[in-house]
């Protein structure tokens, strides 16, 4: 594997050049490509592109690859709902390894899917467990367009 591709491909998406780092990736030869790391790497380029559909699919090979990468459940029920398909990015999210449940993104994400879904008050206890493990979620709860329908209970 190419370590300085993928140098390259990280600091070209630090400075969100989502093209330039997928080029990078591109070099690396086919036995490093599936190198878990770099799968995920892969996985962060595509979400910041908002390449929904390449980051599901690669999400899903990080999870072959690796069944407790926790990422490959955050990021995957996150393409899976700007795909339109919240049902089963909660879903997703809830079939995770325990490791997830430690993760304030995971009751976050599963808060805003409630949220979408209807269902008010399984929504606001995963907020609750987000908050808990780390209060800066609060923040991003009151800005975020999925949780438009708790505004007001965020806000007491």
């Amino acid at each position: 594997m190419s370590e300085r591709a993928l140098l390259a491909a990280q600091g070209y998406l630090e400075l969100g050049m989502a093209e330039e780092a997928l080029a990078e990736l591109s070099t690396i030869p086919d036995i490093g490509s599936r190198d878990p790391d770099v799968v995920e790497l892969r996985l962060h380029i595509l979400m910041q592109a908002t390449q929904w559909r390449e980051a599901l699919a690669t999400a899903n090979e990080l999870r072959d690859l690796n069944p407790k990468a926790v990422p490959a459940y955050i990021h995957g029920a996150f393409a899976l709902h700007e795909l339109g398909r919240t049902t089963e990015a909660r879903d997703l999210l809830l079939q995770g390894p325990e490791e997830l449940r430690k993760d304030p993104t995971f009751h976050y994400n599963i808060g805003c899917y409630e949220a979408v879904l209807g269902n008010r008050d399984a929504a606001l206890q995963s907020l609750e467990q987000s908050f808990a493990l780390d209060d800066t979620y609060r923040d991003f709860a009151r800005k975020d367009p999925d949780l438009a329908v708790l505004r007001e209970e965020l806000a007491a």
